[in-house]
């Protein structure tokens, strides 16, 4: 079986083609094709890199304004040139993509049909920044290899859709929640992913774990996971509920945003720019919403930039504090995405503040570069455990569960 990934962001479309027999691996394999399209370098410039199992590579500049032209010429890739690993499009059985909002709506991840395509551009006020570019990678699909090869949705709001009423509901009117105003939180696929992955390393049924997950990127978020399932989050209605983010602020009193607006010249747009583009590390350090570069002006004696980093550290902790509460107690601390997995730093300085709780991380382990390993001490109360988030082999899996309960 082969199964094309398109996971696209609001700044970056990632994709990859796994091949494997009619069962599942226990671990992920290596693509046979991976690709990203980066449109951050320069304005009206997408990069395109491509690289495939046998080691043929792709480096181009192109100029375009245009997702889904891009999105073509990254599928093209697979079947010509250097990069061709399939004859052609009709070899792929599937494409499985990632979305960010499913709504209420859709709890599973499901086939591809006009209604859910309705639905990814319905919520598109709820994720701006991604159900668009969602729909786009599954439209181009449509447009370059036509209706005959099945698509999936794999919501990332999905792994949330069993919050506790408590959990989901704003203390606000009723009518909201009546009206889909709720809390919907993200990350799910990452979530589910490295739930299960702890398992695996800890050689313990799922269904007896109380965990926390901490994907920490340039989007943050924590999941509350007590017997596979998921119990509590930070993120909310939209992703920029919870912890401070790499541009986002996280969590901030809304009177204060009432208090903006009735400001001369404040509007909406305005507001909404300032909160998931301008604010979080960037905001606060007025240099980069990039830790490692936060880190860098650290060095060189940059008040502000410490001052970020501070503030990123206490909400982190303030959070795992609240999940830790809703949880009644813990078995394992995850730590995964660019952030979670590479910053030694941010391990340590989050388990650092529950020390009186017994929970001990290895300084020598956490220095390595370590993934999918216990980093704690053998007499720590609780595992702490660094995993690579792998969303796409999570996807790729749902598109082989759902293709075979059609068979």
């Amino acid at each position: 079986m082969k199964i094309l990934i398109l996971n696209a962001g609001s700044s970056s479309q990632k994709s990859c083609l796994y091949e494997f027999n009619s069962k599942l691996p226990d671990r992920p394999p290596h693509p046979l094709w991976e690709a990203q399209i980066d449109w951050t370098r320069q304005q009206g410039i997408a990069a395109l890199h491509v690289k495939t199992r046998q080691g043929a590579t792709l480096n181009q500049e192109i100029a375009t304004t245009s997702r889904k032209e891009m999105t073509m010429t990254l599928l093209k890739t697979l079947w010509a040139g250097d990069t061709q690993v399939i004859p052609e499009p009709a070899a792929l059985d599937v494409v499985g993509h990632r979305v960010v909002h499913g709504g209420q709506e859709y709890q599973h991840s499901t086939i591809v049909t006009p209604a859910v395509k309705a639905a990814i551009a319905r919520l598109a006020t709820l994720a701006p920044a991604h159900n668009p570019a969602n729909l786009e990678g599954i439209e181009a699909i449509e447009h370059i290899l036509g209706p005959q090869i099945p698509q999936v949705a794999v919501f990332d709001t999905a792994f949330h859709s069993q919050l506790p009423l408590a959990a989901a509901l704003y203390p606000g009117p009723y009518e909201w929640f009546e009206q889909g105003m709720r809390r919907y939180g993200f990350h799910g696929i990452s979530h589910q992913y490295c739930a299960e992955r702890a398992a695996q390393i800890l050689g313990r049924d799922l269904r007896t774990l109380r965990l926390i997950n901490c994907h920490l990127g340039n989007g943050c978020s924590l999941a509350a996971i007590r017997e596979g399932h998921s119990i509590d989050t930070t993120m909310g209605f939209t992703p920029l509920e919870g912890l401070m983010m790499g541009t986002r602020s996280g969590s901030i009193d809304p009177g204060l945003l009432i208090h903006l607006l009735r400001q001369e010249g404040y509007t909406v747009d305005r507001l909404d720019q300032t909160l998931n583009k301008g604010s979080g590390l960037l905001g606060i350090s007025g240099q980069s919403g990039d830790l490692r570069q936060i880190q860098t002006a650290i060095a060189a004696g940059d008040a502000r930039a410490q001052l970020a980093l501070d503030l990123y550290i206490h909400r982190l902790r303030s959070s795992i504090g609240a999940m830790l509460a809703s949880l009644g107690g813990l078995d394992a601390m995850i730590f995964t995405a660019g952030v979670g997995e590479n910053s030694s730093l941010v391990r340590a300085a989050a388990c650092e503040a529950f020390g009186f709780l017994g929970w001990k991380l290895d300084s020598e382990k956490n220095e390595q570069r370590l993934i999918d390993q216990d980093l704690a001490t053998p007499n720590s109360s609780i595992r702490i455990l660094v995993i690579h988030t792998q969303e796409d082999w999570a996807i790729a899996r749902e598109c082989q569960k759902l293709l075979s309960q059609q068979l």
